[in-house]
Parts: C-alpha cells; sequence; structure tokens
C-alpha cells in the first residue's frame, strides 16, 4: 500500500522575496512519494497539538476521504503546493508566503535546517483539455508557486497570459521562460487592499480558438472570475479551474477597488503573442 505520510525535515531554507520564503525538505520516505506530476499539486502539512506537542494525523481512505481519531486532539494542517520534487534526491520544496499571524507562516518564518515535518499525498487540480491553444494563468501570491510551475510545464506552443497580483512591487518574482508567455504584475490585493484579479479578467482579449483559464486566489476575485466565467462567457467547467486558496476576514474594511492603472490596462489588451490581432480581440462563445 502506498504511503499516506511522509516524515521530513528542513534541509535548506531561502528567502526569495521579502514577501516569500523557500523550504527545502528531505527524508528517505520521499523516495517513494507519489506525485501527480500535476503542476498545481499540494500536499498538507501538519503541525504538532499546541497543548501535547503531538502531531495529530488524520486516517486517509485510498479514495483521499478523511476521519479523524475521537480520543486526539484537531488534526492541525495547512495546504501548500508543492514547487518541486526531486525523486533522486528524495526532495520537495514547498514555498510560503510571509505574513503575520497563521500557522504554517510562523512556523516556516522560523524553521531552521533540521526542523521536522508530516506531510501527506499530494493531489492537483489542473487539468486543461487535450485540444488546449491557449490558456490564462492568474494568481495573487498564494497561487505563484503554482503557476510558476504551471508555466515550467506548459507545452512551447501553447499561448500563455499571466497575470500575477503581489502586495508590493519587492515582492516579484522572475517566472519561468515560455516562447508565448506574456506576463501582467499588479500589486495589491494580498491582505492589503481590494484584489484587482477580477477587473483583470474582464479586460483581457480571449481568443476564439479552444482554450483554459486557471486562478487561483483569495476567495472574493475568484467567485466574482467564476460568475463572470459561467454567466457572460458561458464556459463549460472542463475549461476552467478556478480555486479560492484561501478567505480574507469579512470583518475588514476595505476601500472599493481602485482602477486598473492605465498602463497595466494597454498590457492586458495587448494582442496575444503569435496570433493576429483580429483573432486576439474576439471572446469565446
Amino acid at each position: 500500500m502506498t504511503a499516506m505520510f511522509y516524515d521530513v525535515q528542513v534541509s535548506h531554507k531561502a528567502l526569495l522575496t521579502p514577501g516569500m520564503v523557500r523550504l527545502t525538505f528531505q527524508g528517505e520516505a520521499l523516495a517513494d512519494f507519489q506525485s501527480t506530476g500535476i503542476g498545481d499539486e499540494y500536499l498538507r502539512l501538519f503541525f504538532p497539538d499546541e497543548a501535547s506537542g503531538e502531531v495529530v494525523l488524520p486516517i486517509i481512505s485510498e479514495e483521499g476521504r478523511w476521519t479523524y481519531r475521537e480520543d486526539k486532539p484537531p488534526v492541525r494542517c495547512a495546504t501548500y503546493t508543492v514547487r518541486r520534487y526531486d525523486r533522486a534526491a528524495c526532495a520537495v520544496d514547498i514555498d510560503f508566503v510571509l505574513h503575520e499571524g497563521g500557522v504554517a507562516a510562523t512556523w516556516a518564518r522560523s524553521a531552521t535546517p533540521g526542523s521536522r515535518m508530516t506531510i501527506n499525498r499530494p493531489r492537483g487540480l489542473y487539468a486543461p483539455p487535450a485540444d488546449m491553444q491557449w490558456q490564462v494563468l492568474m494568481a495573487d501570491a498564494t497561487g505563484l508557486p503554482a503557476l510558476a510551475r504551471i508555466l515550467e510545464q506548459t507545452p512551447p506552443q501553447v499561448q500563455t497570459r499571466v497575470v500575477v497580483e503581489v502586495g508590493e512591487a519587492e515582492h516579484r518574482q522572475n517566472l519561468p521562460a515560455h516562447p508565448l508567455m506574456a506576463a501582467t504584475w499588479i500589486e495589491g490585493g494580498n491582505g492589503i487592499g481590494p484584489s484587482l484579479l477580477d477587473k483583470a479578467f474582464e479586460t483581457l482579449p480571449l481568443p476564439s480558438t479552444a482554450g483554459y483559464i486557471w486562478l487561483a486566489a483569495e476567495e472574493k476575485p475568484v467567485r466574482t472570475v467564476r460568475k463572470y466565467v459561467r454567466q457572460t462567457l458561458k464556459l463549460p467547467a472542463e475549461r476552467c479551474k478556478l480555486v479560492a486558496y484561501w478567505i480574507e476576514d469579512r470583518n475588514l474594511k476595505r476601500e472599493p477597488a481602485a482602477m486598473l492603472p492605465d498602463d497595466t490596462r494597454a498590457k492586458l489588451e495587448a494582442p496575444w503573442i503569435g496570433t493576429a490581432r483580429e483573432q486576439d480581440k474576439a471572446c469565446l462563445s
């Protein structure tokens, strides 16, 4: 039977930007790690109970269903993207957004080589149809690791528009190269202010050919884009994967989202690389 859990420890820690740190986990158990190979595959990290210090694990069936042990404290876990899996090195890279509060961000900030962790078997969601000719990849900082890995694995002939929203300019990262990729960066959202990802999506011209839309961000812009995709574009479910990676405290008082800056809007409205201008202006029917 394939292992459900893997005991690992931090072997390396690297600050990618002021807002994100990468931890490399290693362990002999990872020789049998069952990676899905899917770009946005994710797993859960399991943290000790605050009172007892015990790491409480759920019972997970082969189908992925969870049940809990009645005689144990609640399971403490957090979901994160597998940025890279190296079978030969028995290593997994996981990128953590650094923010105030939260068990995972707090743990990652203080973790050092040798810090121990338990992770589980990964799953993935990105599932473009076989006829995909173009894709839109959008994310805030929490979805950036998955977006980058998807981009690394994207075939060179697939036209790709990337939109990433980070809290501040210094949180930008170098994205994997792709011959038919155009990237636009937005500053905002990410718990700092209202997200502009939904406005950015509605600004993008979409080709009339077969494509795919992937979005991973805070719940509110994801919900808005989902409504637009279903009701306005009328895309079938297999043409998109729109996932809320986190939920902002709805008690926070936010100003209304600002308008997209003119230069950002111009970049979003630009024709897709490798297509004729008149085709780029067409919307899916």
